[in-house]
């Protein structure tokens, strides 16, 4: 009987309001415990698919942090956000506390780091915004770090002259091939050297002048002997020399072997001086613009000067300061010092360009200085001459770049309403127009079609005006992405939670130096894109936007044929597209 009063004690506070609320609390505070959030996953090779031990795995602000198992695995547990109570009841002296549920995306990250020595990082980190606790491992893959390991064997050195080697990766510039510098090495005392840390692609190695300084074979006062430089294997210029191809993971071992040869001393003047030091000098096999050879530039005689071995090269000057100054002058080295031509310097072209607009119907435009837009037509003339919705720039076309790009410069006043490229250097460009409403029909100079054909820029020339038309009465495209065979990968980026899961192209088969025409597709794999210009197109959509991808190369396009699908784009007709999803890992 006591055992019953003492149970009924126990258990009467519970039966009001505020002790079934304790009750709830505590069983809420279970079921909160046993939904714990967390997020697993396993680090992995992209190459070999195998885990990766000792990766760490982190937070932004490293806040969370840990290393994966011998099986690549990691796992965070975060902690529940706090439960929110208030006391709303009209009895003051009843607090009843009243429940919200917990905000768990509150203590935890939205983004991963991982890290591991050997390995490249993904750029923007894993996505986990939208991982669900009872969601399988995340599947982390990490590109493992190609690599350049060769010798240089140079008979009679004891390794105390370092040769410098130089390593150029190519890159993808509105559809031009270019050359970047990727890197530079010295070799050890036994000749080897060494590039790590190399993404996966395209490379080519040189190595640079080495004078011969060896006290025991030269002769301060006879001929001067180096070694050239040399371009892998064995080629005399930069253009001519081979590719290497690196793989993700990949270890390339190159043997190369510079040969000793004659120097001679090398003079040249100017027709006018420089008017500052500040000038740049590069020296090449005549016509292969490249790395490797080089001159000086004396300010007190007011020459270039230096050696160079036997052979014709072409030596170009340009003057940065005060306005962009350019002269070129070739010359031959046979057995004998050299008092080459004096050189020119002369300023770069003005290229004037003209918009014809044949809009068919009206457009709103902003009009410059008072962020207003207004309509326009073909009938409505724009307020001024100057057309704010067109970019319009010169893309060199150069492999090894040694002119910049060059755009229309900034107006010189209010009442400016020329458009004008200016210091533009000898060479050939590809014209690039960009804008923002209807389309750029045409591109003319002279008789020559820009849209098909380069646009050469001759020293000190006058060039003619650059004619743009443009247009309105474009193609609707209403596309599709079919991208369920696409698999998730945090890494790899194929499709991001909450991120769009790629980019259309729409590549003219006609109109070959025209940009494509690109769209971002919506998360639900639809995308719209307007005034497409009427003509025949190679339609893709990738994963992963890139240069590579916005001027494909033949090779390229016939590796994914099977996902590339020809659209004719007829003026002011909608169009219904539906594409496969090209996903690209690396």
């Amino acid at each position: 009987m006591r055992c019953l009063l003492r149970a009924f004690a126990f258990y009467l506070p519970l039966c009001t309001s505020a002790g079934i609320a304790h009750l709830y609390a505590q069983s809420g505070a279970v079921r909160d415990a046993d939904r714990t959030d967390r997020v697993r996953g396993v680090v992995v090779n992209s190459v070999t698919r195998e885990p990766l031990s000792r990766a760490l795995v982190s937070s932004p602000d490293n806040a969370f942090a840990t290393m994966t198992d011998d099986r690549g695995r990691f796992e965070f547990i975060f902690p529940h956000a706090a439960i929110e109570t208030s006391t709303t009841s009209p009895d003051p002296s009843q607090q009843q506390p009243q429940y919200s549920i917990p905000n768990h995306n509150r203590n935890r990250p939205t983004t991963l780091i991982v890290r591991k020595v050997g390995f490249f990082s993904p750029p923007e980190g894993v996505d986990i915004s939208q991982i669900d606790p009872a969601q399988p491992d995340v599947r982390i893959e990490l590109v493992p770090e190609a690599r350049i390991v060769g010798s240089v064997i140079i008979p009679g050195l004891d390794g105390s002259d370092k040769l410098q080697l130089q390593l150029y990766r190519r890159e993808i510039t509105d559809g031009e091939e270019k050359w970047q510098p990727a890197g530079d090495a010295a070799t050890r005392a036994d000749g080897e050297f060494r590039f790590a840390e190399l993404f996966p692609g395209y490379y080519k190695l040189l190595t640079q002048e080495l004078p011969d300084r060896d006290p025991l074979t030269s002769d301060p006062r006879g001929q001067a002997f180096g070694y050239p430089p040399l371009y892998y294997p064995n080629a005399s210029d930069f253009v001519s020399a081979a590719v290497i191809r690196l793989k993700a993971g990949e270890i390339f071992q190159p043997t190369m072997s510079p040969v000793k040869t004659e120097y001679y001393p090398v003079s040249i003047g100017f027709t006018n001086s420089p008017a500052t030091s500040n000038i740049g000098i590069q020296v090449w096999p005549q016509a292969h613009a490249g790395p490797g050879y080089a001159l000086g530039y004396n300010r007190r005689d007011g020459l270039i000067q230096g050696a160079l071995p036997n052979g014709t090269y072409t030596v170009r000057v340009t003057e940065y300061a005060p306005g962009v100054m350019t002269g070129t002058v070739n010359i031959t080295v046979r057995g004998a010092p050299v008092s080459g031509p004096p050189v020119t310097l002369l300023p770069g072209s003005a290229i004037t360009v003209n918009v014809q607009e044949e809009f068919q119907h009206a457009q709103a435009v902003q009009v410059p200085g008072n962020g207003v837009n207004i309509t326009h037509s073909s009938n409505t003339p724009l307020v001024g001459k100057r057309p704010n919705y067109l970019q319009v720039f010169l893309q060199p076309e150069e492999q090894f770049e040694s002119n910049s790009a060059a755009s229309l410069r900034q107006p010189t006043g209010p009442d400016d309403e020329s458009l004008v490229i200016e210091n533009v250097q000898p060479g050939r460009y590809r014209v690039i127009a960009t804008p923002s409403i209807g389309y750029v029909s045409s591109i003319t100079f002279g008789r020559l079609d820009l849209l098909r054909h380069s646009l050469v820029v001759g020293t000190g020339a006058a060039v003619p005006t650059v004619e743009i038309t443009m247009r309105d009465d474009g193609a609707e495209i209403d596309g599709t992405v079919d991208f369920r065979d696409a698999t998730q990968s945090g890494a790899g980026g194929l499709l991001r939670p909450g991120r769009p899961p790629g980019v259309a192209y729409f590549k003219s088969t006609e109109a070959s130096y025209d940009r494509p025409k690109t769209v971002w597709i919506n998360p639900d794999g639809t995308f719209t894109l307007q005034q497409l210009p009427p003509g025949t197109y190679r339609a893709f959509a990738v994963n992963r936007p890139s240069a590579e991808w916005e001027f494909p190369s033949e090779e390229l396009l016939s590796q994914y044929g099977s996902k590339i699908q020809v659209v004719r784009a007829i003026a002011e007709q909608k169009q219904q597209v539906r594409l496969p999803l090209i996903t690209v890992t690396e």
